[in-house]
């Protein structure tokens, strides 16, 4: 008989230690492993990483094998695994109904269950009785199948098997916007059942969706119907919540140490090195201790100080916990494997040691882990003095079967048993590693022969959707009711992938089925629901934002394909039927083979067929439901691409006097957006000037006779088509009976809307060719006889609702943005991306407000479907259906800056979209010196691409100017939003900002005549600069970098900060630590109340006063009483009207928000005159400050 050689002798001790503490548990009818002998639940996610431990021993045993006996052992190990994982596997599939109701629930309530009996597979406890939502337990289930599944165990053994785990990854690709209960499975760590949106389960989800793409679940022997497919925009939006969140846990739970097996083994989901650095520092260094690691802190899981009678925590609790949480070891041998895995002998070697020191030995002589270590009653003060002093005894599972197999797991690696990467078969660990450069391929398809004729002449060669064939090209929407057939199975009664929609890195691939080959249009380019795709040059501008996303967030195999089509819709034409020169300046770009500084090839779509990613449709071929696939996909593949009605007349366009219409000018007074009042003030000579430079938007214009035309279609109901400019902005107001019309809630006094003829409106309707009356007319039908109210235009019978529809056409049309707005609002579309943009901001830890403060204000705290999230914002508008469509549109801008310029957002915690839409308006009156009621007309007609653009430049802080710019058409005139060049004025300013207050005048030079215009300009420039600084800082809620931790600490020395009647208490601190997100969140409420933007910054300029106070001082002080904030404001501004010797006259009529001086508020926050010196003196006079013995005041804050 052979010996034995030492690699084997050492794999049989593991092999022992493994029966001993792990497969002497393991059930022999279900597979699993109970929680202890006294307890039989077995839990998903610890069942999981107790196998992989098996499963890695297996893998060493058939590496290394050399006698016959060790081949039967790693066998025999392996079949553990299988028995264990099929296991878990029936106990999910019975609950099948549950995770049908869940892919389009996600409530907590729908989900699969996190622990099963271990000795029936059946549930344990109830529905309401456990935090069973645990996304991260199903995601490492999912990543152990596929990892096991790669290394040749076959787990699944069925096509229903398969159908149900394609469905088990529909359930967790929306982690990145489901709050569940996580890891600990307490939600929130008061643990009161709150689940909480986690970064531990966001990152297993993500590297669980990776990990599994394409995989074929038959292994070897699979076939095409065995191949389970993600769609990668999920697992990308699942890494870009990640990114947002790490180092941060939760909102509860400023760092956890779960995120351990997150950026390491086993899930390896960061793949940006420095972030991975960041999170590991920030675990060590909060909560690395000498037996262990905290799971989190003040967590009070079996310490001395919990009380055991009950679950939950009460909040003022949970400070007692600080110091004294448990350190569980098994994050010493989650250290361990991190250091194997990153090559880092010194980490190894540091907690090998540590790990080695926390072992018990047993009875029979084996080492074990024990679940965790605790501080004993009777030292708990001792370690509140000095944290990692007393000695600490085991409590809780022993062994702890989740450590005692990452333990083993180490030492097969450490003793050189398993490299790395047999470990992971399916290469996790290389995610970080750099990528090659992508190269986006592009293809710009005409609709038509029209459109491609229109592009040669510019020397542009292009094919037409005609012409591309074989291969066939479909919008977006074909591709979501395709992928909605996989992982339908009738037998167990599922339907398949909800119908979300389809991301661009979906749509960037080509598709095969049987021998055709279908490329798809990007779903932002769909026109069917929304206004925005008819801005051409916003058009482009995402598409160039798109090319670049591409760029940075391709991981496929093959290069990435965008299909830029240009349609046969006069959207892409200007009103001579050329195309604009932004369309040929793009297309320019894409030849010289750069756009936005990302490579790019543009070509034919028959020239990527070789380079691009192609995926295999292979779940249409399923048997079970072919009559549904031959009917879906004959209707989809077989039906021509949809052609729009043309609904706009080509006539020559004409100037022609007309009667006015009775309710004439109502769309404009149904529109709600108000300008502060300080800035909306009549300013005549300037209104002159603007009247002036804009003077020619006012003109008609005329079109010449030798326009070629298109056939259009001869369903028009409405006349004409005059340009919508030839309506006077400013036309007087309309008949006195109308004076009360669209006031407030468009409520009528008694009697007056009898007074309207509706036979006239109609005949009104009927001869007029402007678009204004006709829109003022259609409104008012609309609103007084509803959509589907039916009237004769030219004697044919249409509905109103058909009127709008091609009211909307023709605004769109004509660029006519204000009346474009408004019509889509009427028509309630919702833009095709809302909900997604919304999840967007909030899965990115920023609320969202909609409607205007204070009364019409809505709080949007979590994702919603799209219709519920269209609903709060048409309520929050209330009637002014413009701005409905404003919100709308300002959410899908904000939703693309955080995703391409995160940083535009740091320190902002809540996007009050009714104050940013106030402020876009008061900016314009500012820049155009014009009326409050002209500056919202201003905005509403602003292209979505200028919209846009102006949102970033209030965003980013930059200074801009408005400038009229000349279109295609004769005489027309459009603004557009450019940056400031401040540089030459750079000089002036920092001369003047450094001279004393009083004494500025005194030191301006005498003005020669001819430089005076120039010099008022500035002048004019210089002052309000502050006032405007901290009005958009107050709109957009920014803080101080570091803001809310140092509250926390200015709280945590007195009984409470009050601010305008509102309480932030002392007990804040007593449940919340400085960097919880949910202190954060708190005190942003407070603030919230205070309406007045520029009047809120203040309060965080006090508050800022009272930081620096806590830190100069090293937290030596201690005030028994409520703080006053707004009280310290007040007092700063009495002294600084005193300081000043402003008249009382003056100071009566400069008197801005909550009775604060607006020359104040227009102060520069530094220097000896700024508002921080002043907030410094009404602090001390307010608060009892120490002095030293010949009361002077120590003050330390200069």
């Amino acid at each position: 008989m052979r010996n034995r050689s030492n690699s084997g002798v050492r794999l049989d001790y593991y092999q022992r230690l493994l029966n001993k503490t792990i497969l002497k548990y393991q059930n022999p009818v279900t597979g699993l492993l109970p929680s202890s002998e006294e307890n039989s639940h077995a839990w998903v996610r610890d069942n999981v990483y107790a196998i992989l431990s098996v499963w890695a021993l297996a893998l060493a045993y058939r590496k290394t094998a050399d006698l016959d006996e060790d081949r039967a052992k790693a066998y025999e190990l392996e079949q553990s695994v299988v028995k264990l994982m099929r296991g878990l596997l029936r106990c999910m599939m019975t609950q099948v109904e549950k995770l049908e109701k869940f892919k389009y629930s996600q409530h907590v309530n729908d989900s699969l269950h996190a622990k099963y009996c271990s000795k029936t597979g059946k549930t344990v406890v109830g529905d309401h009785a456990w935090g069973h939502l645990q996304i991260d337990a199903t995601s490492i289930y999912i990543l152990s199948l596929a990892q096991m599944t790669a290394s040749g165990l076959q787990i699944i053994f069925t096509l229903d098997e398969v159908s149900f785990v394609q469905n088990l990854i529909f359930y967790i690709e929306t982690a990145y916007r489901t709050p569940d209960y996580g890891i600990w499975e307490r939600g929130d760590k008061t643990n009161h059942g709150l689940p909480e949106l986690n970064s531990s389960s966001i990152g297993m989800a993500k590297a669980a969706l990776e990990a599994i793409d394409e995989l074929d679940l038959f292994g070897a022997r699979g076939g095409p119907l065995s191949i389970v497919h993600v769609l990668p925009d999920e697992a990308q939006q699942c890494q870009a919540i990640l990114h947002s969140m790490l180092p941060r846990e939760s909102n509860s739970k400023e760092i956890d140490a779960a995120l351990l097996t997150v950026i390491s083994y086993p899930a390896f989901a960061v793949d940006d090195g420095e972030k991975v650095e960041e999170t590991r520092e920030t675990i060590v260094s909060k909560l690395e201790g000498k037996y262990g690691f905290c799971r989190f802190l003040r967590d009070g899981y079996k310490t001395a100080r919990e009380d055991r009678n009950r679950l939950h925590y009460e909040p003022w609790e949970l400070q007692v916990f600080e110091r004294i949480e448990c350190q569980w070891p098994m994050f010493f041998a989650l250290s361990v494997l991190d250091g194997l895995f990153n090559g880092r002998e010194q980490q190894v070697k540091k907690y090998s040691e540590k790990l080695d020191a926390v072992m018990l030995k047993t009875d029979e002589g084996i080492y074990v882990i024990p679940e965790l270590y605790a501080v004993l009653k009777d030292k708990v003060e001792q370690e509140y003095k000095e944290p990692n002093s007393q000695e600490r005894e085991p409590l809780g599972k022993m062994p702890h079967k989740w450590g005692q197999s990452l333990y083993i797991i180490s030492k097969l690696v450490q003793e050189g048993f398993l490299s790395p990467g047999e470990l992971d078969p399916v290469n996790r660990r290389l995610v970080s590693e750099p990528k090659p450069d992508i190269v986006v391929q592009v293809v710009i398809l005409a609709e038509d022969d029209y459109i491609q004729s229109k592009l040669l002449e510019h020397d542009i060669k292009v094919q037409t959707m005609s012409e591309v064939t074989p291969l066939q090209v479909f919008p977006a929407r074909v591709l979501t009711q395709i992928y909605s057939l996989l992982g339908r199975n009738k037998k167990l009664g599922l339907t398949g992938r909800p119908k979300n929609e389809i991301g661009l890195l979906a749509t960037s691939k080509l598709y095969s089925f049987h021998d055709q080959i279908f490329a798809f249009i990007p779903q932002m380019a769909d026109e069917h629901l929304f206004y925005l795709p008819k801005d051409t040059i916003l058009k482009l501008d995402m598409f160039a934002n798109d090319v670049g996303f591409l760029s940075s967030n391709w991981k496929c195999l093959g290069r990435p394909l965008v299909i830029f089509p240009v349609s046969s819709d006069l959207n892409y034409l200007d009103v001579g039927h050329n195309p604009p020169g932004a369309l040929i300046g793009t297309i320019r770009k894409l030849q010289s083979g750069y756009i936005a500084g990302t490579r790019v090839h543009l070509g034919n779509l028959d020239e990527f067929v070789t380079t691009s990613c192609i995926t295999k449709l292979s779940f249409l071929r399923d048997p079970s439901h072919s009559e549904e696939v031959k009917n879906l996909i004959g209707d989809i593949f077989n039906k021509a691409p949809d052609v729009r009605p043309r609904l706009l007349s080509s006539t020559r366009m004409r100037v022609r006097s007309h009667s006015k219409s009775s309710v004439h000018g109502i769309v404009r007074r149904s529109r709600s957006i108000q300008v502060d009042p300080d800035q909306a003030q009549e300013r005549g000579s300037s209104q002159a000037s603007l009247q002036q430079s804009l003077k020619k938007l006012e003109r008609g214009i005329a079109i010449p006779d030798d326009l070629p035309t298109r056939p259009m279609s001869p369903n028009l109901h409405l006349k004409g088509s005059l340009h919508p400019l030839h309506y006077s902005h400013h036309a007087p107001s309309s008949s006195p009976q109308l004076s009360h019309f669209f006031h407030g809630q468009m409520s009528f006094p008694p009697g007056k809307q009898e007074s309207i003829n509706i036979d006239e409106l109609v005949d009104q309707l009927n001869t007029t060719e402007v678009l204004h009356e006709q829109a003022d007319i259609v409104h008012y039908l609309y609103l007084h006889r509803g959509p589907n109210f039916e009237i004769k235009i030219d004697n044919k019978p249409c509905c109103i609702k058909e009127l709008l529809v091609e009211l909307y056409e023709k605004a769109g049309h004509w660029k006519h943005w204000g009346l474009v707005r408004h019509t889509a609002g009427m028509l309630r579309k919702r833009v095709e991306e809302l909900a997604l943009a919304a999840t967007d901001l909030l899965v990115r830890q920023k609320q969202l407000s909609v409607g205007l403060p204070p009364d019409r204000e809505r709080v949007v705290m979590r994702p919603l479907p799209p219709d519920d999230l269209a609903s709060i914002i048409f309520d929050a508008c209330g009637e002014d259906l413009s701005t409905a469509s404003l919100t709308q549109e300002l959410l899908i801008y904000l939703a693309m800056f955080i995703r391409t310029e995160p940083k535009l957002f740091n320190e902002m915690l809540r996007l009050r979209v009714g104050l940013i839409i106030q402020v876009m308006a008061s900016e314009l009156a500012r820049t155009l010196k014009c009326t409050g009621d002209e500056a919202s007309e201003h905005l509403l007609n602003l292209s979505p691409y200028e919209m846009k653009t102006l949102l970033h430049h209030i965003l980013s802080g930059k200074e801009f100017v408005i400038n009229t710019e000349h279109t295609n058409v004769e005489d027309e005139c459009r603004l557009s939003v450019t940056t400031k060049n401040v540089g030459d004025e750079a000089t002036e300013f920092a001369k003047l900002s450094r001279k004393p207050h009083l004494k500025m005048q005194k030191s301006m030079p005498r003005l020669d005549p001819h430089a005076l215009e120039k010099e008022d300009d500035v002048e004019s420039d210089r002052q309000g600069q502050w006032l405007r600084r901290r009005r958009l800082d107050g709109a957009l809620n920014r803080v101080p970098v570091g803001f809310y931790p140092r509250v926390w600490k200015v709280l945590k020395m007195c009984h409470g900060l009050v601010i305008e009647g509102h309480h932030i208490p002392h007990s804040l601190t007593r449940e919340m630590t400085p960097g919880e997100f949910k202190f954060a969140l708190h005190v942003e409420m407070v603030l919230n109340k205070i309406p007045q933007p520029e009047y809120r910054q203040l309060m965080v300029e006090a508050l800022m006063i009272l930081t620096m106070m806590t830190e100069n001082e090293n937290s030596k002080l201690y005030f028994n009483q409520l703080i006053q904030v707004d009280k310290i404001v007040h007092v700063a501004n009495g002294i600084y009207i005193k300081e000043q010797k402003i008249p009382d006259d003056v100071v009566e009529l400069s008197k801005g928000a909550a009775g604060i001086c607006l020359h104040f508020y227009d102060t520069a926050p530094s220097g000896r005159y700024g508002t921080m010196s002043y907030l410094c003196r009404a602090l001390a006079s307010i608060l009892p400050l120490p002095t030293d013995m010949d009361a002077n005041l120590d003050c330390s804050l200069s």
